[in-house]
């Protein structure tokens, strides 16, 4: 029993457990706080717009006895739709940006070839092939000395 405690604690004390729990309760908050928003700010304006002045939220309509506030789905939807633009533009954009200036450029479009040896695609310039190892002409080569390259050209 004294292991399986010890474990349960290794766990819940590892760095990633502790980030995760620690996103969960700073997302909620910021769910709490731009919920405020909406319902303070933004929803009185889409009101004005559609010209349903006043609080939105409150809007519904009945069908037989059952009253369905629409005016409330329309408040989540707003959230959804500021919480995903601001982590867009504040999170994906620049870690996107980021990763664009460090990470190392490969051309995933690059011209393909197959090998002669095993028939698998490999970059046409590659001078052996990944898979079976064989010694391949590159294709830049194979160009400048009027020799046709063995396997042919193809797009991955």
């Amino acid at each position: 029993m004294k292991d399986l405690l010890q474990g349960f604690r290794s766990f819940i004390l590892r760095g990633n457990v502790v980030d995760l729990a620690v996103g969960i309760v700073v997302g909620a908050a910021f769910t709490t706080v731009v919920n405020g928003f909406v319902k303070a700010f933004l929803t009185p304006v889409v009101g004005l717009a559609t010209g349903a002045a006043g609080d939105f939220s409150r809007k519904t309509f009945t069908i037989g006895h059952t009253i369905f506030p629409y005016g409330n789905f329309i408040n989540a939807m707003i959230s959804f739709l500021l919480i995903a633009c601001v982590l867009y533009f504040l999170v994906v954009l620049p870690v996107n940006k980021v990763h664009e200036r460090f990470a190392p450029h490969h051309d995933v479009q690059a011209d393909k070839r197959d090998c002669p040896a095993c028939l698998n695609p490999v970059p046409a310039r590659a001078r052996r092939c990944g898979h079976c190892t064989g010694e391949l002409v590159p294709l830049a080569d194979a160009a400048e000395s009027g020799a046709v390259p063995p396997g042919p050209r193809t797009r991955a």
